[in-house]
This record gives structure tokens, C-alpha cells and sequence, in this order.
């Protein structure tokens, strides 16, 4: 008896662990209702718990239980849950393609773009769509990331975040890095901006604590993904400022997609509002194309290019600029001749081969792309000034005239620059998903080619005294005279692994390193980077994120360049040491979505090379002489404050500050001062409206605040830029109606109107307050008195516009 139970034992034993054995095979691709694939939906058996994620092309592979009923979900967040039952047989290997809906109710489209940014610590939130709405002065995709980390320049794209320069911003368009002009000097040369908001499909940005993957860079990325459309369609814009085509479609077999976008601004309208009066000849043009085939199943190939044609031409006349307070005020004339004369041509094009093999989980992406930059800017400008002091006194006939003349004089400003700089990429990048690792790692070389003639000279005259003044020779305020002709090579590399701990991505971690090896200065970098988030099993919707790493930032040409022109080939990278903190809630209230976004950081930073801001041209020291911390913090309120329509402000407090290390450089002197992008205060706001009763009738406000940047005599070291600009302020109204509508029945009859889906009409009104902002001073010294005083160069006033959408 007992060997018959032991016998049975057994059996039953190897029975369990035979149906133990059995299992099936489950896997598909998964949609949106756009039918693009998604990353990162969870995919389930409800009943263990055990799942996997689908990854970038939105596929997933799961093992399930053979012989019994095995309920299956699909979850990405922001979209309806679906149950799907299935019963297999041992062995048995099912496709079950899925496509999600948007759930109702939920949080809006500006969420659901990027469902995985919400898991990146420094991730920030851009809805590209906004762009053809929202008013502003360059309506790119810029303006908002202004918004949000705040600004000092209307005309200008570039932007600093978390204290860093202009130069410390990385930009990608479908992986590959994007260059911008060396020699602007203003927003008002700077013309158009690489990115055209007619093809973006998505937009990332990070403000700090990024990947591993992207570039060298301290403080910023904007990785840019363009359209793959799916049928013909387009647009045309017209508007004071200039116009803009843009087509897109694909062929009959979706094989073959392409987009193509054409705009051309002329802001002499706005240059007009400026104080300085004059001829403004401004004429920028941008075509740009992307095409990409889908060869087979395995192979993509996709080709982008860009051509820019940027020319300033401008002969100033006079400016009068009144400043000073109610009962000590001061007024500048400036009588010009001379001229102006700027060009700027730039190329850019890019090739790539994706491999994907539908039965592997390796995916590789094979780049190689070429940027090269024409530059010239000449111009020949004097300028014969009257600087005196203003009545003040009500009372008197001469009222708000100069009643004290205090000074009198000529500034020359001479230049023949010509820059000729090459940038070549090739690269390879890959990923591996492996379930719940997701490895990506890349590799590339760079090559920079520069050629630059900088022949630059300025001369002051004050009452008959040159400056700065020398009884023994006549000086020059500056003197630039050289010649550059050299090319290096770059060598980088990167490889991270993305972890999810669980089915549900409660708990992800990034580990990665970049390195980096310059051939001119023979420097070596390593970058180690992590992130962490973590979402809790809560009723309310929380994630908490953390990163750190270094960061390092190879010098470029601009970097290398010292306060009389020379080059430092030897300049290191600099380098900053990061941290970041920061939670994401989203929740309802009044039964509309909203999200709310706290992020705290700190930076440690070294080998800092110091640097100037002139407008938006940054002058370097050359050298590697300064430390520097940089911290603060940030949040940010999305929703709909008004039910269907986005809204959302940010807030930013911040302290950076630098200290130079060679004491020979300023003796005596050892203590931080405000780096020149120390902007202790930033607000950002965007709200949308629209009439009760019809929602085609809308208004768009943006308004920024920012407080005023450190600054000092251009003679001056930047420890002595103890005075501060004055606050950034702004508002900007519009409203648009829509003036047609396929969906409507009563349109015209006409045949044109019968291919057009919308025509939409804005009226913007431009710096709503017409507050008078000052970008940077002009310094004005009185030999008699050896006085010097800050003349504000102030920006646009209040100024309309009106613009035409068509899409079709």
C-alpha cells in the first residue's frame, strides 16, 4: 500500500511539473488610434502580475500559461484599458495586434505625446501644436521652451537654462545634431530657426540630468522627432512677418514618406518699433526636406537636408534714447552713417539606415551627416552722440528737453569677419530589448573644419579724447587682427541600460556612460549618468524621479576664442557635476485633468571658462579659470483651466555663481560673483480661451517675467558687474477665429475652397503693454568728468500682426 502511494505521489508529482512545463507564446504590435506603434504599454496576465513592455516600435513577446484561460491587458497611461482572453495550446504561438484609445476624461493631448518623458528627471513638457497659435515674434517651437525656462530677448531662438550659456544646449532633429550660426550678434540677424513646427511630430526636452545617449552638453537637450505622414496634406501660412509652405504624403503603398517646408521672414516690420531709426533690409529664407523609404522588413533609409540663406543689410539714421528717473533723467542722440551688411549661408544634410529584424530584438541605426557655414559680416558704422541731462521741472518752458549738455563724441565700429566652419558626423547607435533591460549604446567621430578671418576694430571719442584715453598713443576701445585655418577630429561613445523592475513601471532605473576623446587637446572624458523614478501603487498618480552624473562640454570654436581673438587649442572641456530631484502628480480638479511638476537640482562646476554676453553673442576668455555652482528650483502647473483648452505656467528660482581660480587674472580678488546668466527669477505663463458658445472663436495670452541679468563697463572684469539689467516683462495677446471648416456644411462652393480643410485668421497684438525692455547698455563715458553712464538698448514696442492659416 505504501509503494502504491508513493507511486501516485510521484506520478501526480510529474504531472504537476509537466503542466507546469506547458506554455504558449504571445506577441504582436500595439497602436495608438493614429495607428502609431507605442513604447512602453504594459503588457499583462492579469491573473500573476507577469508582463513585459512593448518596446520603440511598439512590439512585445509574452509567455503565457498553455491550456487555460488567460486574461491578457494592455495599459499605457493616458488611454482605455483592454482585456484580451485567450485560451492556447501547449507550444502554440498567436499575433495579437492591438490599437489603444484615448480614455475620456483624461489628461489632454499635451500628456499623452510622451508618456515615458514623465519618468526622466529634467523632462519638461512641449506641446508643438501651440506654435501656429501662440503669439510670438519667431512662432517656433522655441518661444515655448522661453516660456518655460524663461527669457530676455523676443528675437532671438536661443535660450539659457539652469545658468548655463547659449552654447550649452544640445539639439537633435530624428537623432542628428543640429549647428547654429558662430557670428550673430543679435535676434535681429538671427533669422529662422533649424526646427520647422510644420513637420515636427514630437518633441523631448530636457532642463538638466539627460540620458547618457545625448551629447556633450552641461545644461540642456532638444530632441526633435519629425512626421511620418500617412497621406497627402499641408499648409500655408501668411502673415507681416513672412510666410511659410510646408507639404506632406506618402506613396500608395506607404513605402515612401516625405515632408518638405519652404518659410521666409522679413521682421523689417518689427525692426521698425525699435529706437534705433533707419533702413532695415532683413530677408531670411529656410527650405528644408526629409524623405524616408521603408526598403523591407528590416531596412529603413531616411534623408534629410536643409538650406538656410540669411541676409541683414541696415543703414542706421538716429536714435533718441530718454532714461533715469522722475527728477534726474538723461537723453542720448545718436546721429549715424555707415552701413551694415551681414550674410549668413548654411547646409546641412543627413543620411541614416535603420536595421530592424522582425525576429530579433536588436535594432541598428547607421548616420552620417555634414554641416558647413558661409559667414560674413561687414559693416562700417559711425555714430556722432549728444549726451545731456533732461528738465525735469514742470514748470519750466524746456520741460523734457536736454537743459545740461554733459557730453559730446563719436564711436566707429569697423569689421570685415568672414568664417568658414565644416562639421562631419558619422555614427552608429543601437538598442537590444531584453525584456525588462532596454540597452542602447552608440559610437561616432566628428570632424571640424575652421576657417576664420576676424578683423575688427572700435573707436571712442569723447570731447576731443580718444578711449581709453593715453597722452603718449591713440587707442583703440578694441583691436581684433587674425587669422585661423585648422581642423580636428572627435572621438564619442555612449551605452546605457534602461531597467524596469516590474511589469507595471513602478520602478525604472537608467544606468549609463558616455566617453569622449579629443584629438587637438588629447583629453579623455568619462561621464557616468543615472536616473531613477519611481511611480508608487497610490490612489493619487505620483512619480518620483532623481539623476545625477558629469557632464562635460568639449570646446568648440567659439569656446576656444579669447577676449583679443586668439585661439586656445588646449582648452579643456568644462565640466559640472549634477543632481536632480523632482515628483510629477496628476490629478483632477473640477472634473478637468492637471499636472504639476517640482524639480529641485544643484551643479558643481570646474574648468569653467569664463564668458561675456553681447546681445546674443558670447565672448569668451579662453581659459579654463573658474569653478562655479549653479542651484534652484522649478515647478510647473499644466491643465485645462478652461475646459478643452491647455493652459500652464512655470516658475523658476535659481542662484549660479563662478569664482576664478587664477589668482594672476584679478589679484586679490577670491570670492564668487554672479555668472552672466545668474537669473534669480523666472516666470512663464500661456493661458487659452475661447467664447461659451462657439470654440472656433479663441484668445491666446503668453507673458513672461524675467529679472535682470548681472552686468557691468565693458572695461570691467566680470566680478565687477554688480549692477543688474531691469526685469523682463512682457505680454502677448491673439485671437484667432476659424473662417473655415470641412466639416461644415454651409462652406463656399467654389472648387478651391473644396480642398482645404481649415482656414484659420489671427490677430496678435505684440508686447500687449507696450513696456519698453532693456537688452544691454551702451556705455558712454565723459572725459571732462570721467563719469560713465549705461545707456539702455531697448527692444520692439507694442506692434500688430495679422496672419492666415490654410491647411489642406
Amino acid at each position: 500500500m505504501l509503494q502504491k502511494r508513493l507511486l501516485l505521489s510521484v506520478l501526480l508529482l510529474l504531472s504537476c511539473i509537466c503542466g507546469f512545463a506547458q506554455h504558449a507564446t504571445v506577441s504582436g504590435i500595439v497602436r495608438d488610434d493614429n495607428g502609431k506603434p507605442m513604447e512602453f504599454v504594459v503588457v499583462a496576465n492579469e491573473a500573476t502580475g507577469e508582463g513585459t513592455n512593448t518596446n520603440a516600435k511598439g512590439f512585445y513577446i509574452l509567455e503565457v500559461p498553455a491550456g487555460k484561460n488567460v486574461s491578457l491587458v494592455y495599459h499605457a497611461e493616458g488611454y482605455a484599458l483592454i482585456r484580451k482572453n485567450v485560451q492556447m495550446n501547449d507550444g502554440e504561438v498567436r499575433t495579437i495586434d492591438i490599437s489603444l484609445i484615448i480614455k475620456a476624461k483624461e489628461l489632454t493631448e499635451f500628456v499623452l505625446k510622451n508618456p515615458k518623458a514623465r519618468y526622466e528627471a529634467g523632462s519638461v513638457l512641449i506641446d508643438v501644436s501651440k506654435v501656429a497659435a501662440m503669439p510670438t515674434v519667431n512662432s517656433s517651437v522655441e518661444d515655448i521652451i522661453k516660456l518655460a525656462v524663461g527669457s530676455h530677448d523676443e528675437l532671438t531662438n536661443q535660450y539659457s537654462v539652469r545658468g548655463g550659456s547659449f552654447d550649452e544646449n544640445l539639439v537633435y532633429v530624428n537623432d542628428f545634431e543640429i549647428y547654429r550660426p558662430f557670428l550673430v550678434r543679435s535676434g535681429q540677424q538671427e533669422g529662422l530657426s533649424f526646427i520647422n513646427p510644420d513637420l515636427v511630430s514630437n518633441v523631448n526636452f530636457s532642463v538638466g540630468g539627460f540620458q547618457a545617449k545625448y551629447g556633450d552638453k552641461m545644461s540642456s537637450v532638444l530632441d526633435v522627432t519629425y512626421k511620418r505622414p500617412a497621406q497627402f496634406s499641408g499648409s500655408v501660412m501668411v502673415s507681416l512677418l513672412g510666410a511659410s509652405l510646408h507639404l506632406e504624403g506618402a506613396s500608395k503603398n506607404q513605402k515612401l514618406t516625405y515632408l518638405i517646408g519652404a518659410r521666409q521672414k522679413s521682421n523689417q516690420y518689427l525692426l521698425q518699433s525699435q529706437p534705433t531709426k533707419g533702413v532695415y533690409n532683413p530677408s531670411f529664407t529656410d527650405l528644408q526636406a526629409l524623405i524616408d523609404y521603408h526598403i523591407n522588413s528590416k531596412w529603413d533609409v531616411e534623408a534629410i537636408a536643409n538650406y538656410a540663406r540669411n541676409r541683414f543689410t541696415f543703414y542706421p539714421e538716429s536714435e533718441t534714447t530718454s532714461f533715469g528717473v522722475l527728477n534726474q533723467a538723461y537723453q542720448l542722440d545718436v546721429f549715424y552713417s555707415g552701413s551694415e551688411f551681414d550674410q549668413f549661408d548654411s547646409r546641412f544634410g543627413g543620411i541614416s539606415a535603420t536595421y530592424h529584424p522582425t525576429d530579433s530584438r536588436l535594432k541598428l541605426k547607421f548616420l552620417a551627416s555634414a554641416f558647413q557655414t558661409n559667414e560674413f559680416e561687414t559693416y562700417d558704422i559711425s555714430g556722432q552722440y549728444l549726451f545731456g541731462q533732461l528738465q525735469t521741472d514742470m514748470s519750466q518752458a524746456n520741460y523734457g528737453q536736454i537743459k545740461t549738455y554733459l557730453g559730446a563724441g563719436e564711436i566707429e565700429d569697423w569689421a570685415r569677419n568672414y568664417l568658414n566652419a565644416t562639421v562631419g558626423d558619422v555614427g552608429l547607435r543601437g538598442s537590444y530589448d531584453a525584456k525588462n533591460n532596454f540597452i542602447q549604446f552608440g559610437v561616432n567621430g566628428t570632424i571640424t573644419a575652421i576657417s576664420d578671418v576676424l578683423h575688427e576694430w572700435e573707436m571712442r571719442d569723447s570731447a576731443g579724447f580718444s578711449q581709453p584715453y593715453n597722452p603718449a598713443l591713440l587707442q583703440m576701445a578694441y583691436f581684433y587682427n587674425t587669422n585661423t585655418d585648422f581642423n580636428y577630429m572627435r572621438l564619442g561613445a555612449f551605452a546605457q541600460d534602461n531597467i524596469h523592475f516590474d511589469p507595471y513601471n513602478r520602478l525604472s532605473a537608467t544606468l549609463g556612460i558616455r566617453f569622449n576623446y579629443s584629438f587637438l587637446n588629447e583629453e579623455f572624458i568619462a561621464s557616468p549618468r543615472a536616473q531613477l523614478a519611481y511611480k508608487p501603487d497610490w490612489v493619487k498618480d505620483w512619480v518620483f524621479k532623481f539623476s545625477t552624473g558629469l557632464y562635460a562640454q568639449p570646446p568648440f570654436y567659439r569656446e576656444m576664442l579669447d577676449l583679443e581673438g586668439n585661439v586656445n587649442m588646449q582648452l579643456k572641456a568644462q565640466k559640472s557635476y549634477q543632481f536632480v530631484l523632482g515628483t510629477d502628480y496628476n490629478f483632477k480638479m473640477y472634473d478637468r485633468p492637471f499636472k504639476v511638476t517640482f524639480e529641485t537640482y544643484y551643479k558643481d562646476q570646474w574648468d569653467l571658462d569664463p564668458y561675456y554676453y553681447n546681445n546674443v553673442s558670447i565672448q569668451y576668455t579662453g581659459k579654463n579659470d573658474a569653478i562655479g555652482y549653479v542651484y534652484g528650483g522649478e515647478v510647473r502647473l499644466y491643465g485645462d483651466l478652461v475646459k478643452g483648452a491647455t493652459s500652464w505656467i512655470s516658475i523658476g528660482l535659481m542662484k549660479a555663481a563662478e569664482k576664478i581660480t587664477d589668482s594672476s587674472s584679478i589679484p586679490g580678488y577670491n570670492n564668487y560673483f554672479p555668472s552672466p546668466s545668474d537669473q534669480r527669477f523666472s516666470l512663464g505663463m500661456y493661458f487659452e480661451d475661447y467664447l461659451p458658445r462657439n470654440k472656433n472663436f479663441k484668445v491666446h495670452i503668453s507673458g513672461i517675467y524675467s529679472s535682470g541679468l548681472p552686468v557691468g563697463p565693458p572695461e570691467g572684469h566680470l566680478y565687477q558687474d554688480v549692477i543688474r539689467l531691469p526685469d523682463y516683462k512682457r505680454v502677448d495677446i491673439g485671437f484667432s477665429a476659424l473662417l473655415l471648416d470641412a466639416e461644415r456644411k454651409n462652406r463656399p462652393a467654389h472648387s478651391f475652397f473644396n480642398n482645404l480643410k481649415s482656414i484659420w485668421g489671427s490677430l496678435e497684438i505684440f508686447n500687449l503693454l507696450d513696456i519698453q525692455n532693456t537688452l544691454s547698455y551702451t556705455w558712454i563715458q565723459d572725459q571732462t568728468t570721467n563719469n560713465t553712464y549705461g545707456v539702455p538698448n531697448r527692444l520692439t514696442s507694442r506692434l500688430l500682426n495679422v496672419k492666415l492659416l490654410f491647411n489642406f
